[in-house]
């Protein structure tokens, strides 16, 4: 046997056991369903900032990240922004749904919106949003494990066989132990994906002939393509340091001048990864924390700074070294599935070990956001469907045999569509978040604005999804003239855009009972007691709006094409500074550090994740009851 294939199993074995044994010591805790579906809503501080972490990272920051760098460019690393857009969701509604979650005791998001906006549509649209979340994203993760393993065993072990049974130890382990395991995994999963994308940055830039011959061999890119007048921007700029406008008008079938990834667009896919952390999964996770701690510190510091910071630098050494290593001979070729596999089977002879643990890392980074949605997913099916419908009377022992029942469905779905439809899955899977993020008005009208009605955010969300899916890649599907993206604009954007006026004209036309605003009331009364903000931090909200709209519209939306130019000549890399980095890369980096700044003054500065004592919490929901 090969070293390489001797570590691989030595170092998946370990993993394998570490997941297992976590699966059974949380089956043997859960005694309630709570302790299943919600970990006694027992998750500690440090647990939640890494099992957050991992869920909100997955396999496509390990793999498909640097990927996309490699055949897109510097423009597509702008969607490193999302190491920051997705906590902001979370800084702006995972502590109010903590302080509803301990006052009313959901276990559900399908039970909070139900309470919240009155009847069942909306509860039975949350489950409907969580499985199009789920199942496609879900799938994506799970076929590329084993086009990893594929890769990785050079040819030995088949993509669906390797699928199939990488996928079956995050299958029991989820459905023995529930929300809890997943919770522990996942911290030793968050530590791996940064660990291993650390290296793996590190091994392009030593291939590549150290920092120097990085810049050389980036530099010498650029001059080829200038040089040769292709793959260039409307400007004229290498498309590969240079984003390509503000906007374009793009017709069904054609391509956009200089690559896709527009200011706008970069801005509304963002939109899209800003869903993870509101969809109906991440409600969960809310509720099941013991303290509202946790909050800010990952999203300020696990997420913005130090996913953040590797984003901006391992992953693009990944990417751009790419073309690096081709030029240089150290790799044949590569695309945005295979780089980060040959990146990593570079090591194959020179420390077979390293290659092993990389496996693993990747692996981890993989199944960490597909355990997740396997727990949260099965929790709501039983809860809102199963124990609300078919047996309302459902003991705790059957519930979780139910949880347990639909954890192993939506994992075989997800490999059953996965399997046999490889385009039609990674299609589903960029639908996913931008799904999640249409569930924004249901939450804006919950934790902030009491006029959003039931109908109007149920009418909302369904335009919302319909919107989505008739301006993403399954477009084509419909035969729609306008195609993917219209006016380069990613399909989350069009799909909030018409959620919200959908939400608003209905709420607005189709009032609601007395008895429905009273609820509404008090639930906003409870949320402005415990988590409201006092008289100082309310005169700096005008002050945060402008901080963050300069954020988005400027560091990575239709402004940023400012970046271009601004520090040096994209196409003069004898001009570049400083760090003999591209203008754009600079600009990059620089708003990098604003958004950490930005996060850290609404998280801590104007207190939107401050923790809260459930004492409180208690104290003034049984006043207002």
């Amino acid at each position: 046997m090969e070293p390489k294939f001797a570590w691989l199993i030595t170092f998946v074995s370990i993993y394998w056991a570490y997941c297992l044994f976590w699966g059974f010591k949380g089956a043997r805790s859960a005694k309630t369903s709570t302790d299943y579906f919600l970990a006694g809503r027992s998750i500690g501080i440090w647990v939640f900032v890494l099992a957050a972490t991992a869920t909100s990272f997955s396999g496509w920051t390990f793999v498909g990240h640097p990927g996309k760098i490699f055949t897109d460019g510097l423009p597509y690393a702008f969607a490193s922004f999302y190491a920051l857009t997705i906590p902001f969701t979370g800084v702006l509604f995972l502590r109010r749904q903590w302080v509803l979650g301990q006052a009313y005791r959901y276990i559900t998001p399908g039970e909070m919106y139900s309470d919240y906006y009155g009847g069942n549509s909306i509860r039975l649209l949350t489950v409907l949003v969580a499985f199009l979340f789920s199942v496609p994203y879900l799938g994506v993760q799970l076929r590329a494990s084993g086009a990893l393993f594929n890769v990785l065993t050079d040819g030995l072990v088949s993509v669906n066989f390797g699928m199939f049974a990488l996928s079956a130890i995050v299958m029991i382990y989820v459905a023995s132990g529930g929300l809890r395991s997943v919770a522990f995994v996942d911290c030793a999963q968050a530590i791996l994906l940064a660990l291993g994308i650390t290296i793996l940055g590190g091994i392009a830039i030593y291939y590549a002939g150290g920092y120097g011959g990085f810049t050389k061999g980036l530099a010498d890119m650029v001059i080829a393509d200038v040089t040769s007048g292709q793959n260039l921007t409307a400007d004229g700029y290498s498309m590969k340091v240079a984003i390509p406008g503000s906007i374009q008008m793009v017709s069904a079938g054609s391509k956009a001048t200089g690559g896709p990834w527009t200011g706008i667009m970069c801005m509304t896919y963002m939109f899209a990864l800003m869903g993870i952390q509101s969809s109906p999964a991440f409600s969960m996770w809310a509720f099941s924390n013991k303290t509202s701690k946790a909050f800010r510190w990952q999203q300020v510091v696990a997420s913005s700074m130090v996913i953040g910071i590797l984003l901006f630098s391992f992953t693009v050494f990944q990417g751009m070294g790419g073309h690096i290593l081709i030029a240089n001979g150290v790799l044949d070729s590569a695309n945005d599935n295979n780089l980060v596999p040959q990146l990593i089977n570079l090591l194959s002879d020179a420390a077979p070990w390293l290659v092993g643990l990389l496996a693993v890392c990747a692996l981890a980074a993989m199944q960490s956001t597909g355990a997740a949605y396997m727990s949260t997913f099965s929790a709501m099916v039983t809860r809102d469907i199963y124990a609300k419908y078919i047996s309302p009377n459902a003991s705790d022992k059957t519930q979780k045999l139910s949880g347990r029942v639909f954890v192993v469905i939506v994992t075989g779905a997800a490999l059953i569509v996965a399997a046999n439809s490889s385009q039609a899955i990674v299609m589903l899977g960029g639908l996913a978040v931008a799904y999640g993020f249409q569930m924004y008005p249901a939450l804006i009208g919950i934790c902030y604005y009491k006029g959003f009605t039931q109908k109007g955010v149920v009418a909302g969300l369904i335009i919302g999804l319909i919107a989505v899916t008739l301006t993403d890649r399954t477009s084509a599907w419909f035969g729609v003239p306008w195609g993917a993206y219209p006016l380069t604009i990613h399909s989350a954007g069009w799909g909030i855009f018409f959620n919200l006026i959908t939400t608003f004209l209905v709420s607005h036309f189709y009032a609601e009972t007395d008895a429905e605003r009273n609820n509404k009331a008090k639930k906003h009364q409870l949320l402005q007691a415990v988590s409201g903000m006092n008289s100082a931090r309310k005169k700096k909200v005008i002050l945060a709006w402008v901080l963050t709209l300069i954020w988005f519209l400027v560091g990575f939306g239709p402004f940023a094409t400012i970046g271009n130019t601004i520090f040096s000549d994209p196409n003069s890399p004898a001009l570049w500074v400083p760090f003999a980095l591209p203008s754009l890369w600079v600009w990059q980096i620089m708003f990098l550090g604003y958004g950490i700044f930005v996060m850290w003054f609404l998280a801590f500065h104007m207190g939107m994740s401050e923790p809260i004592d459930p004492k409180k919490v208690e104290k003034f929901s049984k006043e207002l009851t």
